[in-house]
């Protein structure tokens, strides 16, 4: 019981940063919780994962123009505590791998190498001189890399360990001109202007320790301490004709686990079948990998905007995330799911309001980056009833629950974790890419750019029903990347679902509803506006605090075994300006998915859909006058038209791997009938455990 209570605390101190909740597949294979073995043998390879936070300092100089001396100095304090409306901090998440080979006598060594990718360790300092006057220099960790030594001791499933090697590190350098310097005209009131951003390599050798703990007989808990120390590195700007030269030093604490897929050799089920979870009942680890890449082939665009689609380009997606649950008591759970994104969406997710990738946020990276999205509790409560049996899985404990309870879930979540879920078309990393398939099109649900926030549901189940209630926190303006950190935006969400037998085949029917109240603008007012200044219309130039409504009803029905049918129809307030999700009023959208038992594949799926979107008169003539949505905006409207898109997929298992074939057609893209129709070819390789 004191190592659940002391591995709980490390979960929560090392992850106190936080889509669907158990929404990326069916499958699992948990390591069932056992003793293990006080002689237990660390020799093999492994690989893993790891969740640290960082602090640190960059001393720098610098050079005054003509000068070859540095005359200026400064330090940039690398350490950001957590922001959770932001997501942003200092920490960090990455993968390892390595080898350890015991000896009789229970000494180990062994090798390590890893890759670590930040949320945000940077360091921004004003500088001033009397030759280029004010600016701003900064130095930002893209991503870091260690090859280490490791040496320890093991009594038993426990292993002291000291480690030391080389440690490498991509770093982006900016220097940007402040207003009122040197030379004011060259830039615009109230900006600055940035030179080229250098991304340069460092070198250097990092030393550390930690204590490992064996959970199973395949899976190791660790924390680590290390520190790792650069030596000078130069970037001239040419610009200012300044040179800048730096160290980098950097301590961070780490918590990590890993999982052995070999004694002296490799074993080859990893590959055939994969990693297995890990579920010890009171903590259970599970992860997934998606990536996806898409292209868009040429086609017709008499003319662009700045939210256009481009012709004839791909983009690709990553992530990688990992479920961590801990249970509090009877009947609660935590759960943290820390991930690394990277990618961008066609044209970086701009130009079709039923965006044909949900595996592309809002914003997008080249480089790996971390965040973590998920952080809650769930509390169920039973209630009677027949006692249900609950499998392992994403984000689920395994267990049982009466088929009458009540569920209450607090923390940071999507809202679509619990909301309009329908079983064949809700997960982009398994079924249907498109954005207004996997929910409906006008459900603007409260979330930051990436598809989270805080709140708070309840779910009452009572026997064929559930009623579902929500309240959650709104960005800090329409389509931003920060939550607001006084709850002064904010949404209601309600639903409310019955399931039923059909001929002896399961479905269900749902209806949802909102309410959103913040900061948002009237169509109508932009464009008096836009008339009035000769400008572009521009909605957020007339925001004020009102509300915005929405509803929709979905439905699912199995038809037979291995046949299902689906349909959602939605609509929401054509008037006001959409908050978070995407630019639609109107939606209607139906399909179906076969497995493929049918034709004697029982592991693959095809799945067929089509949707078609709608916007009002009056979002219509926003558009018309040059506004800009939160996808779409082509610069002008003359000829608007129903967005209707036509989407197919083919998904099949390669060894422990699901590929998957998507196509989508798109006519009137951003509903603009001289654009298009689109093609959209795609890609989808997933993995989960």
């Amino acid at each position: 019981m004191l190592e659940r209570l002391v591995f709980g605390a490390i979960i929560v101190m090392a992850m106190g940063g936080a889509r669907a909740i158990g929404a990326d597949g069916p499958t699992y294979k948990p390591v069932k919780a056992s003793a293990v073995a006080r002689d237990y043998d660390w020799t093999g390879f492994y690989v893993g994962s790891h969740f640290g936070y960082a602090t640190g300092y960059s001393r720098w100089s610098a050079t005054e123009p003509g000068m070859a001396i540095p005359a200026l100095a400064g330090s940039l304090d690398l350490f950001k505590a957590f922001d959770g409306f932001k997501g942003t901090g200092s920490y960090y998440l990455g993968l390892q791998g390595g080898y350890n080979y015991m000896f009789a006598s229970r000494l180990l060594i062994g090798i390590e190498a890893d890759a670590s990718f930040p949320s945000n360790i940077h360091g921004i300092q004003t500088i001033s001189s009397t030759l280029t006057g004010q600016a701003t220099y900064e130095e930002m960790v893209q991503w870091s890399n260690t090859v280490r030594g490791r040496i320890g001791y093991a009594p038993g499933h426990w292993l002291l360990y000291a480690t030391g090697g080389l440690v490498w590190t991509y770093d982006q350098f900016t220097r940007t001109q402040i207003v009122g310097a040197s030379d004011p005209s060259s830039v615009a009131p109230g900006q600055g202007t940035a030179e080229p951003k250098f991304i340069v390599g460092r070198r250097g050798w990092a030393a550390g320790g930690g204590i490992e703990l064996a959970l199973s007989s395949k899976w190791t808990a660790r924390l680590e301490y290390l520190y790792t120390q650069f030596g000078l590195r130069d970037v001239y700007f040419p610009g200012a004709a300044q040179a800048f030269d730096s160290n980098l030093s950097v301590q961070s604490i780490r918590l990590g686990f890993n999982y052995r897929i070999g004694g002296n050799a490799i074993d080859p089920e990893v590959f055939s079948k994969g990693i297995s979870a890990l579920d010890l009942d009171w903590l259970v680890l599970h992860g997934q990998t998606t990536f996806v890449q898409q292209y868009a082939p040429p086609f017709h665009a008499p003319y662009h905007g700045a939210n256009s689609l481009d012709s004839n380009h791909g983009r690709e997606t990553w992530d990688v995330t990992f479920y961590a649950g801990l249970r509090l008591w009877q009947g609660a759970e935590l759960w943290v799911n820390p991930e690394i994104d990277q990618g961008f969406g066609l044209t970086g997710t701009l130009g079709i309001a039923g965006f044909p990738s949900a595996e592309a946020y809002k914003v997008g990276a080249s480089v790996p980056y971390a965040r973590v999205p998920r952080m809650f509790v769930r509390q169920t409560i039973d209630l009677g009833g027949e006692t249900e049996k609950v499998q392992p899985g994403i984000n689920q404990f395994a267990g049982s629950q009466t088929a009458n309870r009540l569920v209450i879930t607090v923390g940071k979540f999507s809202v679509s974790d619990l909301f309009d879920t329908i079983t064949y078309a809700h997960d982009p990393r398994n079924d249907f890419l498109n954005w207004s398939l996997i929910d409906a099109g006008t459900f603007d649900y409260a979330a930051d750019a990436w598809g989270y926030t805080y709140g708070a549901a309840v779910e009452w189940y009572q026997g064929n029903w559930t009623l579902r209630g929500g309240l959650f926190d709104l960005s800090v303006v329409p389509n931003n990347t920060d939550l607001d950190p006084h709850f002064a935006q904010f949404q209601w969400v309600g639903e409310i679902e019955h399931r039923h037998t059909l001929w002896g085949q399961p479905g269900k029917v749902m209806v949802n509803g909102f309410l959103s109240r913040g900061r948002m603008g009237s169509f109508e007012d932009a464009i008096e506006l836009a008339q009035i200044t000769g400008g572009p219309a521009d909605i957020a130039q007339v925001r004020r605090y009102t509300s915005r409504t929405g509803w929709s009803v979905a439905v699912e029905q199995q038809i037979v075994p291995n046949v299902g049918v689906f349909a959602r129809a939605g609509a929401a307030n054509g008037q006001i300006e959409p908050y978070e999700f995407t630019d639609i009023d109107q939606t209607t959208a139906a399909g179906l998915s076969l497995k493929g038992k049918l034709w004697g594949r029982p592991d693959d799926t095809f799945g067929l859909a089509g949707i078609v979107n709608e916007i009002s008169a009056v979002h219509q003539a926003y558009l018309d006058a040059g506004g800009l949505g939160i996808l779409v905006g082509d610069g002008m409207l003359p000829n608007p038209g129903r967005e209707k898109i036509l989407e197919a997929y083919y998904s099949l298992p390669i060894f422990s791997w699901r590929m998957t074939f998507d196509y989508q057609f798109i006519a009137n893209p951003a509903y603009n009938r001289d654009r298009g129709p689109v093609s959209v070819i795609g890609t989808r390789l997933h993995a989960q455990f």
